[in-house]
C-alpha cells in the first residue's frame, strides 16, 4: 500500500515538473490586427527588440503563415519576447 501511494506521489510530481517547464517562458501574448501597409517585418521591429528576422519566424510559426503574407483585417497572434 505504501509503494502504491509513494509511486502515485512520484508520478504526480514528474507530470507537475513537466507542466511546469511547457509553460515556462511562454509568457503574454498580444493580439494584433494587420492594417493596410504592415508588414510582418514592420511588425517584428515594432513589437521585438533586436533582429526582425528571429521575431518573424516565430509570427508566422505562431499564426501557422504560408509565405510570410499577411492581408489587412488578419488577426494575429504575437508570442512574447524572449
Amino acid at each position: 500500500m505504501f509503494g502504491k501511494i509513494l509511486l502515485i506521489s512520484a508520478l504526480a510530481l514528474i507530470a507537475w515538473a513537466v507542466v511546469a517547464r511547457a509553460s515556462q517562458g511562454a509568457g503574454p501574448t498580444l493580439r494584433y490586427t494587420v492594417r493596410p501597409g504592415d508588414t510582418l517585418w514592420s511588425i517584428a521591429a515594432s513589437h521585438y527588440a533586436g533582429d526582425p528576422r528571429d521575431a518573424i519566424y516565430r509570427i508566422a510559426k505562431q499564426n501557422h503563415i504560408a509565405g510570410y503574407v499577411i492581408v489587412p483585417g488578419e488577426q494575429l497572434v504575437l508570442p512574447s519576447a524572449r
